[in-house]
């Protein structure tokens, strides 16, 4: 009898067995699988990027599981630039380019059910464990890509992640998204919508509870698992004063009737694209005055820097205008908030938007001549998210003000002529906002 054992769950297990393991199997194997619809973009863009990089071997990894406690691991979620380039999303698995142009898939196939254990054994790859992989032949057929065992991967090469210039190419590559990530970001968005809504029709229920953002939290979050593959980060649910808190997401506080809720959340589709929108509501349903002098402001940022986008443009414009009208806006309340010191910063903290795609602050790795310094450009995805973060205890704001945290968050993508409100289905003015409230409870 062998003796191993390699974790709680496993038991030993006799020769008998194990032979008793290897027989009895029907033939599951799919010989006619239809190509993935991503497939024909994944092969431009790798075309591309071997063009861009003539004669040399580029090696992108999709990534290893990460251990989150003792024998537990994190859900898997591939490389970016992995997906991008493949459609797959298994761990451990390896696309090469070689000098040649030709691009081969090595991965870890479906073990055999005639020989080892691995398949009912191996608590990280085996099927009865984790699910079932697709074999080399199956691979193939998904992705349209000649695949090979990983057991036949040699290193070498140029490395996405230790070579900068590959990482910094793939980053910018994904600036301008082509019609199958518009449309994959598109579902995002809707499904967003409807999670935003979910939790509207929720709030009573949420207002009970002494952990009420985290029920909000769930309830976003079980529209995400329903309509795509997870939340696309970990989501914002911020009430009251936890809105001044930018990444706010604890998400252990109640809700107060008094209260404003900032919420920012994205769905991560299937294909791994995610949205990511924020909206500021009153819990009662009505925003008091004070609130409403807020969030006003805040609309009225966002609407002139929606204003500045179309091709050309330098990506830095929308937040300029932004400011500019915050920065007015808190004078006129008797603030100091000169625009050419930064002092409105004190109230603004961070930027008014990225890049949006398969990660949530998309293209990160991109050079800035080509990005935070350079222009737009047709099919870029874009966030515009001004926002006002009034600290509760900033003595330099008059106590009404303390505590009011706002952001208006929507993604769009910019068009021939201007931009398009991907999240255009969500209100934004502050009457659209107790109107949608009133509608949905």
């Amino acid at each position: 009898m062998t003796t191993e054992n390699t974790g709680s769950h496993d038991l030993p297990i006799t020769p008998e067995l194990a032979a008793f393991m290897t027989t009895g199997w029907a033939d599951t194997r799919h010989d006619d699988l239809p190509q993935l619809p991503v497939a024909a973009y994944t092969r431009k863009r790798r075309a591309r990027l071997a063009q861009r990089f003539p004669g040399e071997r580029l090696v992108i990894p999709a990534g290893d599981l990460k251990v989150r406690s003792n024998d537990s691991d994190y859900r898997f979620r591939a490389h970016s630039a992995y997906a991008y380039l493949t459609g797959a999303q298994e761990p451990a698995d390896v696309l090469v380019i070689e000098p040649s142009g030709e691009a081969v898939l090595y991965l870890r196939p479906r073990s055999p059910r005639s020989q080892g254990e691995e398949f009912y054994r191996d608590r990280r790859f085996g099927e009865f464990w984790v699910g079932r992989r697709p074999d080399l032949q199956e691979a193939a057929s998904l992705y349209g890509l000649e695949t090979a065992h990983i057991d036949d991967f040699r290193p070498g090469g140029r490395t996405l992640d230790q070579d900068a210039e590959l990482t910094s190419y793939l980053s910018e590559m994904r600036l301008i998204k082509d019609e199958h990530e518009i449309a994959e970001l598109q579902h995002a968005v809707d499904a967003t919508t409807r999670g935003f809504e979910d939790v509207v029709r929720a709030l009573p229920q949420a207002l009970g509870h002494p952990r009420g953002e985290r029920y909000v939290e769930g309830i976003f979050g079980l529209r995400s698992r329903l309509e795509g593959n997870a939340t696309g980060y970990d989501s914002i649910v911020a009430s009251g004063a936890h809105a001044c808190v930018l990444h706010w997401i604890r998400n252990d506080g109640p809700l107060n009737r008094a209260d404003l809720l900032l919420l920012d959340a994205g769905v991560e589709t299937d294909g791994l694209y995610t949205a990511d929108v924020t909206r500021t509501f009153p819990l009662s349903g009505r925003f008091s005055p004070i609130q409403r002098q807020v969030y006003d402001l805040v609309y009225e940022a966002q609407n002139a820097a929606i204003a500045t986008l179309r091709p050309g443009a330098r990506f830095r414009d929308f937040h300029l205008a932004a400011m500019r009208v915050i920065a007015d806006g808190l004078a006129g309340w008797g603030l100091e908030s000169d625009f050419e010191t930064g002092l409105y910063r004190r109230y603004t903290l961070c930027s008014s938007g990225h890049m949006l795609g398969l990660d949530v602050h998309d293209c990160a790795r991109a050079r800035a001549e080509t990005y935070l310094d350079g222009v737009l450009e047709e099919g870029m995805v874009l966030t515009v998210e001004p926002g006002l973060y009034l600290q509760p205890d900033d003595l330099t704001l008059p106590p009404e003000l303390r505590g009011i945290g706002v952001r208006i968050e929507d993604d769009l993508v910019i068009t021939a002529d201007g931009a398009r409100l991907m999240s255009g289905a969500l209100p934004r003015s502050s009457a659209e906002i107790e109107t949608w409230l009133e509608g949905l409870q």
